[in-house]
């Protein structure tokens, strides 16, 4: 059963922030948009290229009024200790969101029973808290953090525009659809 559409459900979980542990629930995630990507572990080899592009992008996300939790099953002392001795890491930002009871994995449907780990889950978040978009990728491969940028500014149009809907490959400023009865059919 897909999430999209569903409200995120009550958590509360640590967080590696800026130096700081923080600790994050579901209400940090109400009040703007957010983006919430999980990954398989710190540590490893395509998660910080992923992590490190989503820092690339993160200052459009802040333009466009997002946040960005990143998460994996690692602790949020891990998370601390990766930021300090990798390059790429050492770069990120945002907050990074542990998981060790698997408990946010398995709220949003990304937990790997077998490994114990998370997958490549990307998660659009409203302000009001309800999923708009979602996108998993297997293990092997790295997400590109410029779709996320695309997909939250036609997200956002779509919310400010009721009525109106984003063709593929839709790029800000251009002719959206507004669907009806005259224009089945048509496309």
């Amino acid at each position: 059963m897909s999430l999209v559409g569903k409200q995120v459900q009550p958590f509360k979980a640590m967080a590696y922030h800026n130096g700081e542990f923080i600790e994050v629930t579901e209400e940090n995630l109400k009040g703007k948009w957010s983006v919430v990507c999980f990954y398989p572990a710190d540590f490893t080899f395509v998660c910080p290229t992923e992590l490190e592009d989503l820092q690339n992008e993160y200052p459009k996300l802040k333009e466009l009024g997002v946040e960005v939790y990143s998460v994996s099953t690692d602790t949020h002392f891990t998370h601390k200790a990766w930021h300090d001795h990798s390059p790429a890491i050492s770069k990120i930002e945002y907050v990074m969101i542990g998981d060790p009871s698997q408990k946010l994995s398995r709220m949003f449907e990304v937990l790997d029973e077998e490994t114990g780990l998370a997958q490549r889950g990307t998660f659009i978040i409203d302000p009001d808290g309800v999923i708009q978009a979602v996108e998993i990728n297997a293990d092997g491969i790295g997400r590109d953090a410029s779709t996320i940028v695309n997909k939250i500014k036609a997200a956002q149009y779509v919310r400010n525009n009721p009525g109106e809907v984003c063709p593929a490959k839709w790029q800000e400023g251009r002719e959206t659809l507004k669907p009806s009865l005259d224009l089945v059919g048509k496309i």
